[in-house]
């Protein structure tokens, strides 16, 4: 087997997102994908990573060529983050270039190191965007862990590769090896959607590929929007969705409240990218602004009236409460004394007191057998 890294690759960490014992920074499947490309790689061309976690296929890629012409893309800014500082740690700061999923990302690559995403939409639109705009003779090398992965990949794959092939399995991972582009159509995405939310007109929803849910509108999401007629509009007339995903509460808050500007916020391009489709596609787009950022971290201290927020309850793929616990500190820090959190949660994880201790006084609005809605207001 080829040494697959200069480094240590377990050297690597997660911040600035969530660490714990129980979360990893380096996989299994990680260290298959790069031993996987170090005994095939064709020198001649370039490397280009796509939903690298931490920057182990990105760091590593870079170690095993010596160059300097990886291109990465991650579609969470906190990966983004991550892997500049872990490449900073190991001197690597100028290994690679960070690239939207477009043409800029493919240019001249012969070989793609891919994290097999869970949702078989963001794994379609990568394919996509693959065979759209890569090299003819483009290699796709595509892994995960086994317990995630599924036949339905390989059919994605299929559709716009002549062949695809699995590898074995090995530390219970696997790598699906994806070669000959097939010619493809224009883009199917964001897909669409709409619902009946009460406002007298369909709430419009658009959704890429990595946003999660879809263009989906979510149980907690639907229970949470008829109660945001109640937000008061806040002295600087703006409310902040945080994690705004594919856009649903922007869009309410704007359709509900015609005279409140909506900031829409997400560590995700794609729901980024979402959210400004949904808006522009409901007539409110030059109410809504929205920015890639990471937990608030670029908005000042006690700046915020009102925030709405349907945290994540998973980081990856693993089930943790870290990231709620992060966006509630991360509220307390960016609201104004006075300012109300509008929150939806699973009602199994009783955020509640959470809430209470980090925000302040907190009121339940709502609630069914999966989804509460509370309303907490910064002491």
């Amino acid at each position: 087997m080829v040494e697959v890294s200069p480094f240590n690759l377990d050297d690597l960490r997660r911040r600035p997102d969530v660490e714990a014992p129980e979360l990893v920074a380096v996989d299994a499947a990680d260290r298959l994908l790069l031993a996987t490309v170090a005994d095939r790689r064709d020198t001649a061309g370039g490397i280009a990573t796509i939903n690298d976690s931490y920057g182990a296929l990105t760091l590593g890629s870079a170690g095993l060529t010596g160059g300097t012409g990886i291109r990465a893309f991650q579609d969470g800014i906190v990966n983004e983050r991550a892997l500049a500082l872990n490449a900073a740690d190991q001197g690597m700061d100028g290994a690679y270039r960070s690239c939207p999923l477009d043409a800029t990302l493919l240019d001249g690559v012969s070989t793609v190191l891919l994290r097999l995403p869970r949702s078989l939409d963001e794994l379609d639109e990568i394919a996509w965007t693959i065979a759209a705009y890569g090299q003819p003779d483009v290699q796709v090398l595509a892994g995960g862990r086994l317990k995630h992965m599924s036949l339905s990949m390989n059919a994605v794959l299929g559709r716009y590769f002549d062949d695809v092939t699995a590898g074995l399995a090995r530390q219970k991972s696997r790598v699906l090896v994806a070669a000959g582009v097939r010619p493809v159509d224009g883009p199917t995405f964001p897909r669409s959607a709409r619902y009946d939310v009460g406002l007298g007109r369909p709430l419009e929803l658009r959704a890429y590929g990595a946003t999660f849910g879809g263009a989906a509108l979510d149980p907690g999401t639907h229970l949470l929007l008829p109660h945001l007629r109640g937000l008061a509009s806040p002295e600087s007339g703006e409310a902040i969705d945080l994690g705004c995903g594919n856009g649903a509460i922007s869009a309410y808050l704007a359709l509900a409240h015609p005279h409140l500007r909506v900031h829409a916020t997400d560590q995700s391009a794609s729901a980024i990218a979402s959210t400004a489709a949904t808006a522009a596609a409901n007539g409110v787009a030059d109410r809504i602004r929205v920015s890639r950022d990471d937990a608030l971290s670029a908005l000042p201290d006690a700046s915020a009236g009102a925030i709405v927020l349907n945290p994540p309850f998973h980081i990856g793929s693993t089930v943790h409460a870290g990231i709620a616990h992060r966006l509630f500190d991360a509220c307390a820090r960016v609201l104004a004394p006075g300012g109300e959190l509008w929150t939806v949660w699973n009602s199994h994880l009783r955020y509640r007191p959470v809430l209470e201790r980090t925000i302040g006084p907190t009121v339940q609005l709502a609630r069914s057998p999966r989804f509460t809605v509370t309303r907490s207001t910064r002491r």
